[in-house]
């Protein structure tokens, strides 16, 4: 009789061994059992594959330790004050990644092999929310005397600015547009990104000090680089890519209602553009083009179009606006998505495809785009596409498949670009400027870059990179080397740092004093069986005793997704985030890969008693459990055990 599948997976039977394994398959663990055998344990610190995996570099192991209250804060701060502070050693927007983050550290999550990855995202957002309600802000570093200039305001620059005001460096903004915010407000519809949470993760880093903005500027138009240059002590660009591509096909090029999905994005997004197009068909199949198919069906149209009223003229046009009167009359569209690659494959988050297939989206995938084809007076009135194949990235036509998708809006979102106007000397002949491994510009001393116009990339990524350009920056400033970079570049958790946090700090340690002591366990001047190898290694789930996790749900975020029939004009928040108790619930589910979080395996399993918890007054996270090493036989039933894999024979001979 089969198993019902409820049962496989609810009830996990995950084996270390098979019945019938009697032998060691590898020398090395056959060493291991042999009485000859010296080897003991020792306290291995690596880096979980979630924050291997998050391009901003947070400590996100760090921090749903402390949500699911294993790691205690310091005294006189709040859980949750704890938690954003370690979140926002890299991150300052915890609110809008928590939302928007397509979440690649749940796809790297360990937890994958036993039911389903930590819901991630949405701890991050219930912290970022929380935030915000209670009033936390961010302290500046001491005053360096130093200026440094940010062109660009979006995520990477303000992440920038955070950073650097930590290290203690005035900064001025050199944004474009009239608010601050780049994608996270032009390119992200309100209903994802709400305004309030982000003027709100902004204006905590503006509130900062010595943080001055200059809106609609241009660098290279409104001031030269030259200016600049004397101006300030270092520059990063941190423009973003925020011209659109277009679709490389006959009859494209200057269709007036042919659009790229940036710039469709922006006009929803500045409060212009109020109603759209009654056939819409968008280009696509990432991230971008559904959010255009989704604004699209919940714009709708308008009967009897006056010229003044269509969608590209105010699309185009960077001040005509529709008037809000218009919406009032606005019926549903009629939106395609059309895709190269097969659903599966497609760049979107699967769910934000479900999310759009709910609200009564039409999805072609496996097809082309071939040609525009146009009315008399030069319009678009449809798109010709065949079915396709692909090679790699290159679209193979199916012959005998081509058709005609009608339309009266066509809106390519199939990558974007950089404007470099009046900055050609930093133009690397792709629109986009060049950087080295520490984000400085190479051959140009004192200017550094980050985020999309590097490449275009997720916002997490711009945010990471603006964390190490900030570092370069500093360095450069204070005219001294750059540090070497570690292989694992991210946050990670420091074992002294902590241990001078709950007040254990190693006892200073004088070789004139104390004489040659490399062999003693017993002095207070040393943390003794523990290794960092967190810079240089990330944790598999081959290293971790998955036995030990049972079944345990996910705690998943409620969406509001409005059907075909309740889209129009449907703006409120999609995601609906967790409370505290659901957070912390989510938050134990983190197998906290490469660190001990305190189960006692170790103490319990031990048959000679050599494994004890750390007397309560010097324990702290990472110091739980030690090992008396008179008593250690090298069984390593501990490291067999240990559910993190934060346990190795490594010690002795």
């Amino acid at each position: 009789m089969a198993t019902p599948s409820e049962e496989m997976n609810t009830k996990l039977t995950w084996r270390r061994f098979r019945d019938g394994d009697t032998e060691w398959n590898k020398l090395t663990d056959k060493i291991f059992v042999q009485d000859t055998s010296h080897k003991c344990p020792t306290y291995v610190h690596k880096t979980p594959p979630c924050q291997g995996s998050c391009p901003s570099g947070e400590d996100i192991r760090g921090w749903l330790a402390i949500v699911r209250q294993q790691e205690k804060p310091p005294v006189g701060m709040d859980w949750k004050e704890y938690a954003f502070r370690r979140l926002t050693d890299a991150n300052p927007f915890p609110a809008m990644m928590g939302r928007v983050c397509p979440a690649p550290c749940q796809d790297g999550c360990n937890r994958n092999e036993v039911e389903d990855f930590v819901g991630i995202n949405s701890v991050e957002q219930f912290i970022g929310d929380n935030a915000i309600a209670s009033g936390y802000g961010f302290t500046p570093g001491p005053d360096s005397g130093k200026k440094v200039a940010i062109v660009g305001g979006g995520p990477a620059g303000l992440a920038a600015a955070y950073q650097l005001r930590q290290l203690g460096h005035a900064c001025t903004i050199f944004e474009a547009n009239d608010g601050l915010g780049g994608m996270f407000r032009y390119g992200i519809p309100g209903y994802r990104v709400p305004r309030d949470k982000l003027d709100a993760e902004i204006g905590r880093i503006l509130d900062m000090g010595q943080i001055e903005v200059r809106a609609k500027t241009r660098v290279g138009q409104d001031i030269s680089v030259e200016d600049v240059e004397r101006e300030f002590d270092a520059i990063l660009w941190a423009l973003g890519c925020q011209s659109g591509r277009g679709l490389p096909v006959p009859g494209w090029a200057n269709t007036s209602n042919c659009v790229s999905g940036v710039a469709f994005l922006k006009a929803f997004n500045e409060g212009r553009m109020k109603v759209t197009a009654q056939k819409v068909v968008c280009v696509g199949g990432g991230d971008t083009s559904i959010d255009v198919v989704s604004v699209a069906r919940r714009l709708g149209h308008i009967q009897n179009t006056n010229p003044a009223d269509l969608p590209e003229t105010v699309i185009h046009d960077g001040y005509v606006a529709h008037d809000t009167a218009v919406t009032a009359a606005a019926d549903g569209a009629e939106v395609t998505l059309t895709s190269l690659f097969p659903r599966k494959e497609m760049m979107a988050s699967e769910h934000e495809v479900h999310d759009a297939l709910t609200e009564g989206i039409t999805i072609l995938d496996g097809v082309m785009p071939l040609e525009v084809l146009k009315g008399e007076d030069g319009r678009a009135v449809a798109l010709k596409v065949c079915d396709c194949t692909m090679d790699g990235m290159r679209p193979i036509p199916k012959e005998g498949t081509e058709r005609v998708l009608e339309a009266d809006l066509i809106v390519a979102a199939i990558g974007q670009g950089g404007d470099l106007t009046g900055l050609e000397a930093l133009d690397n002949g792709r629109g986009l400027i060049n950087a080295d491994k520490f984000y400085q510009v190479p051959n140009r001393p004192g200017h550094f870059v980050a985020g999309d116009i590097i490449r275009p990339h997720l916002l997490t990524t711009a945010i990471g990179q603006a964390w190490i350009a900030a570092d370069s920056i500093d360095a450069y400033v204070r005219q001294a080397e750059n540090k070497r970079r570690p292989k694992v570049d991210v946050h990670h958790f420091d074992l002294l740092k902590k241990m001078e946090e709950v007040r254990l700090a190693p006892e200073q340690f004088a070789v004139e004093a104390r004489g040659d002591l490399r062999g003693t366990s017993d002095g207070n001047w040393a943390v003794h069986n523990y290794e960092d190898r967190s810079a240089a290694e990330i944790i598999p789930h081959d290293e971790l005793f998955l036995a030990h996790f049972g079944f345990h749900a996910r705690n998943k975020r409620e969406e509001v997704v409005p059907t075909a029939e309740e889209v129009l004009g449907h703006f409120q928040e999609r995601v609906i985030g967790l409370n505290t108790e659901q957070a912390i619930d989510e938050a134990k589910r983190c197998m906290s890969c490469g660190m001990c979080f305190e189960c006692d395996n170790c103490v319990i399993f031990c048959p000679q008693t050599a494994v004890y918890r750390v007397d309560k007054a010097s324990r702290t996270t990472g110091r739980y459990v030690a090992t008396d090493y008179a008593k250690c036989i090298g069984c390593h039933i501990c490291a067999e055990v240990c559910p993190t894999g934060y346990i190795k024979m490594g010690l002795g001979e």
